[in-house]
């Protein structure tokens, strides 16, 4: 008997004592977070999952117990989830971007930073001094109960289609968005230029927002866009930080990635929960918890975040602080942004399932509006683009968006200092917003 086959036979022995764990597992995430329980599990479902975490979790060099409960395991960068993509069969890593954006300075170093009193925050598996050896990439280990907090196997890792986040409609001036009426609240910041662009910037403050239910999320991010907004082509690139209870388990801000080239129907997928997204750095495990996170009326953190476009290569590169390259999504992956992007989005998103007939009390940034400022309100900063001559700009020609300013809201200004930026957020359900 195989390696394999002996695996599933002893899961399938094991079935009854994997049930009483996930249950009591279950009614603890119930008690946390309101969720119901799992279904009942059939031992073919189990092995389903297993043969599926086998997949995506690659044998590592070395395995690191972050103190968070994450498990991040060091694989060797030639085995990491990406190059499993049929389109990337004959792939060749990329290592560096031919090129940086002109006016940013990106430099091959590691650590947190702290710019005119503003500080950068860093992941929780660093805590105890263990990094992943040179020649590996991070990625946080995927656990059944990951996947059995997912409404199924297929949408693990994915967004629903039918909640797509950036669905527009055409008005005079071209694309607008229009995110009303699909469970998703936003308060966001869009370019509204018809320039060409090749990528975005932003300083994102970092919170650990409130989430009602496990089926909820809140997350803070850029997105990168192009495509026809109302059909099934829609190439998205996204970064950011979001917390989401279903993802992960628990209520930590995390980095997070996601991109699809298909609106989200069949492509694509968070962190590296798919094959995709190539990283390259060692130190940078997407999907990992980020700490330290911002107080009201105390210390600010945030993080900065990069997507940008190799004039060369055509790969679409991510930058995470002022220094740090973590990897790229390949220019196979993409139809439309294969050339370029067509509009950039920043901001922040909520799901409202609406629990008890009632909008939710998930917040958005750091639960407060935007007209409370600095150390309170939540913030973008330095909003930039990068032009066709691989420039990073100012976004000076952005329109800002909210679905219902009772729930959250967005004000954007501009200065010397910040550029342009925007505070933005709020609690959700209160007595403006029953």
């Amino acid at each position: 008997m195989g390696i394999a086959a002996r695996r599933y036979s002893i899961i399938l022995l094991l079935f009854p004592f994997f049930v009483a764990i996930l249950c009591q597992e279950s009614s603890a995430i119930s008690t946390s977070f309101n969720h119901t329980k799992y279904r009942q599990i059939s031992s073919l479902r189990l092995a389903r999952i297993q043969r599926h975490l086998d997949k995506i979790n690659k044998p590592p060099v070395l395995t690191i117990q972050s103190p968070d409960g994450d498990i991040i395991d060091c694989v060797h960068k030639k085995r990491q989830p990406a190059l499993d993509h049929p389109l990337l069969k004959h792939h060749k890593i990329q290592r560096v971007p031919s090129r940086m954006p002109k006016e940013v300075k990106m430099e091959k170093s590691n650590g947190s930073t702290s710019v005119d009193g503003f500080r950068g925050v860093w992941q929780m598996w660093h805590q105890k001094g263990q990094l992943c050896p040179k020649g590996t990439v991070p990625v946080r280990r995927s656990s059944m109960q990951d996947v059995l907090r997912a409404k199924s196997l297929y949408d693990f890792g994915k967004k629903s289609p039918q909640f797509l986040p950036l669905a527009a409609t055409t008005g005079g001036g071209g694309a607008v968005p229009n995110i009303a009426g699909n469970g998703h609240e936003h308060a966001i910041a869009y370019t509204t230029s018809s320039d060409v662009i090749y990528g975005a910037k932003a300083t994102i403050n970092v919170w650990e927002p409130s989430v009602e239910r496990s089926s909820e999320f809140s997350l803070s991010q850029i997105w990168v866009l192009s495509g026809s907004f109302d059909g099934s082509d829609l190439n998205s690139i996204e970064a950011g930080w979001q917390v989401s209870p279903e993802m992960y388990g628990d209520s930590r801000p995390r980095l997070f990635t996601y991109w699809t080239s298909d609106a989200y129907e069949a492509t694509g997928c968070y962190n590296l929960l798919c094959s995709g997204f190539v990283q390259t750095n060692s130190r940078i495990a997407i999907g990992a918890a980020i700490s330290p996170v911002s107080s009201v009326a105390g210390d600010q953190f945030d993080i900065t975040i990069l997507i940008w476009k190799d004039p060369k290569s055509g790969n679409w590169w991510l930058g995470f602080g002022d220094h740090t390259l973590v990897g790229y999504w390949p220019a196979e992956l993409f139809t439309h942004l294969s050339d370029r992007a067509t509009m950039v989005e920043w901001g922040g998103e909520v799901v409202n399932s609406r629990p008890d007939n009632q909008h939710t009390s998930t917040q958005m940034g750091s639960g407060r509006f935007a007209e409370e400022g600095f150390g309170k309100a939540s913030y973008f900063r330095n909003l930039e683009i990068v032009d066709s001559d691989n420039s990073l700009i100012s976004a000076r020609d952005i329109t800002t968006l909210a679905e219902n300013i009772n729930c959250y809201n967005i004000k954007d200004s501009y200065n010397d200092r910040w550029g342009t930026h925007f505070y933005y957020g709020g609690p959700g359900r209160n007595t403006l917003c029953p």
